[in-house]
């Protein structure tokens, strides 16, 4: 689409929004801006990191630091870009409201991220039982939402299905 069929798009889905509605839409914009924003010089900063190590003689791969190192601030992209794909789909007034599940599975990341980063070595045994149950809890949540959506989607299909196709 052209940009001014766009534009005239988004006027006429904007004019019968509430004042709130008006407010929650630009809101969402412009934390979506912000997080973008945060998203680009986080990959510009994990690039030159990344480029600087390489170059220089300490980089090793191989290294279990260097691979946490790396692989949290990957996944701290990751979840920031989740969390803009979550805010987007709000803005695009497919849901009216943040889902749950897209919260749980930004947990879940950010859960990941800390067990990546975790220097073993180091860390009490309380503090794994901890982000274990935080796991278990996390994931249980998840399967439950995933179950009602998946519930919820079948009593939304229509009543008359197609005939199934005879066994050859």
């Amino acid at each position: 689409m052209r940009l001014k069929q766009q534009l005239a798009e988004m006027r006429i889905e904007w004019e019968p929004l509430t004042l709130y509605q008006k407010f929650e839409h630009a809101s969402i914009l412009i934390l979506t801006g912000l997080i973008a924003v945060i998203i680009a010089l986080a990959i510009w900063n994990l690039a030159l990191k990344i480029l600087f190590s390489v170059f220089s003689s300490s980089f090793d791969p191989t290294d279990y630091a260097v691979f946490q190192a790396v692989f949290g601030m990957i996944f701290t992209v990751i979840i920031a870009l989740e969390f803009k794909r979550s805010l987007l789909v709000v803005a695009e007034r497919r849901d009216s409201v943040v889902q749950v599940r897209a919260v749980v599975l930004i947990a879940l990341l950010a859960v990941v991220r800390k067990l990546i980063i975790l220097d073993l070595k180091s860390t009490e045994a309380l503090q794994l039982l901890a982000l274990a149950a935080a796991i278990l809890a996390l994931g249980g949540v998840y399967w439950l939402i995933r179950d009602q959506d998946r519930r919820h989607r079948r009593t939304l299909r229509p009543a008359i299905q197609p005939p199934s196709q005879p066994a050859s």
